[in-house]
């Protein structure tokens, strides 16, 4: 029926001619109700593949060779082949129950967001041209990313990491970290970043004077007794509630409308210059 829907068919009557459908190179059939996307391998020519929130308990790409986008968000995916697919650039397998995914041949993919799914691994390692990395909650214990030097968004909150590097990063402009068992983060060399979100982890310290871009930063709910921020000077929204703060200076922060601070122990604060 999707395919009628599309005007690539005229007859319901569970099948379609590979003729009608073998020069197609973009389907999108989104929250279509389907359960079985079988013959799909007939779509040689498909190169973009939308078909998210949908019943789909399998999906075979093999034949799919062409394919450079794939979206199949909102299923019930238990595995996802795409090892054939090596010219896939975009790949987006978000909210489904995949407990493995192997993108080691996926070498031109630009953006992978497997977020929302149970993983307990990921490797990352031959995609040296990622730069969109989205696989926040998983099971992850640990995540390496020292390869994806193209990284600028990353996010990987809500997982089990207790150890993190991304000093090889240096093109990141978007870190989140939050909800796991971080103990220290070291982003001195990550002077591109405007948001870093790293609340709700066991930090003890935080050190971002290198980070002169930053414009949004969230270090609520970690263990931090003093926080400089006097380098942020293009920080517009800062949080920083529920650590052990005694002191807070922001009188540097001149471009800040958004400040939270509670859950510390300050003794006092001074906004004058944050008009």
């Amino acid at each position: 029926q999707a395919l009628i829907d599309l005007g690539l068919d005229n007859v319901l009557d569970g099948g379609v001619l590979t003729a009608s459908i073998s020069g197609v190179t973009d389907l999108y059939v989104d929250g279509q109700n389907i359960s079985d996307l079988t013959g799909i391998d007939d779509f040689t020519a498909l190169t973009v593949l939308f078909c998210n929130n949908n019943q789909l308990t399998s999906l075979d790409v093999a034949q799919n060779t062409a394919l450079e986008f794939l979206q199949c968000a909102d299923n019930q995916l238990t595995s996802l082949d795409v090892s054939q697919n090596t010219a896939l650039e975009f790949l987006h397998c978000f909210y489904n129950q995949l407990t493995s995914i192997n993108v080691s041949q996926n070498t031109a993919l630009i953006g992978l967001d497997c977020s929302d799914n149970p993983l307990t691994s990921l490797n990352v390692s031959q995609n040296t041209v990622l730069t969109g990395l989205w696989c926040g909650n998983n099971q992850l214990s640990s995540l390496d990313v020292t390869q994806n030097t193209a990284l600028s968004d990353l996010s990987c909150e809500y997982n089990q990491l207790t150890s993190f590097t991304v000093t090889q990063n240096t093109a990141l402009t978007s870190l989140n970290c939050e909800y796991n068992q971080l103990t220290s983060l070291d982003v001195a060399q990550n002077i591109a970043l405007k948001l870093l979100d790293c609340s709700n982890n066991p930090l003890t310290s935080l050190d971002v004077s290198q980070n002169t871009a930053l414009e949004v930063l969230n270090c609520d709910d970690n263990q931090l007794t003093s926080l400089d921020v006097s380098q942020n000077t293009a920080l517009t929204l800062f949080r920083c509630s529920i650590n052990q703060l005694t002191s807070l200076d922001v009188t540097q922060n001149t471009a800040l409308y958004d400040l939270y601070c509670d859950g510390n122990s300050l003794t006092g604060l001074d906004v004058s210059q944050n008009t």
